[in-house]
């Protein structure tokens, strides 16, 4: 498993005393303001400051103080140390622990490999198969039959599957 997690990319910055604005790539956008600390290219920063608002965070990070610096940091992602993420409920899992995982109907038939899994409503996957085709389908509670992150493994139900599943050209 990843000793990070990415949870947000700073889309830029924000006013001129360095703000940054940033896209959270987590589901509960409240956890920006419990947050200590951050990750940006391996360097550590303690966080002074979160607002939320309209599906964007506007963040401050001590060492980030004009809008110059807050400018170099546009693009880069904002991680944290997996001990220091939230607790997940059942039935709830990290995108990192999820991309890369194989994926086989409940027969133990293979379909192939999670290549991506895009954040939305409902998360979709992205799933590169075996026979070298891209499909995407949503993660939905009545398609998935398990989800071992441990062994990289999503176990899912066929039937279902090939009612929602949509294969790229």
């Amino acid at each position: 498993m990843l000793k990070q997690l990415k949870i947000g990319v700073i889309v830029k910055p924000q006013g001129v005393k360095g703000e940054l604005k940033v896209q959270p790539l987590t589901d509960d956008i409240n956890r920006f303001s419990t947050l200590k600390k951050v990750l940006i290219d391996q360097t550590e920063y303690r966080v002074s400051g979160a607002r939320l608002g309209a599906g964007f965070v506007i963040l401050s990070i001590f060492g980030v103080s004009d809008r110059n610096t807050a400018e170099l940091l546009r693009g880069k992602f904002l991680l944290v140390d997996r001990e220091n993420a939230v607790e997940l409920e059942k039935g709830r899992y990290f995108i990192a622990d999820v991309e890369g995982s194989k994926i086989v109907f409940e027969d133990g038939s293979a379909l192939g490999e999670i290549i991506e899994v895009i954040s939305a409503k409902t998360d979709i996957f992205t799933v590169k198969t075996f026979s070298n085709k891209i499909v995407r389908f949503p993660f939905l509670k009545d398609l998935t039959v398990n989800v071992d992150v441990e062994n990289k493994l999503v176990t899912i139900k066929k039937s279902r599957y090939l009612e929602v599943c949509c294969y790229e050209d």
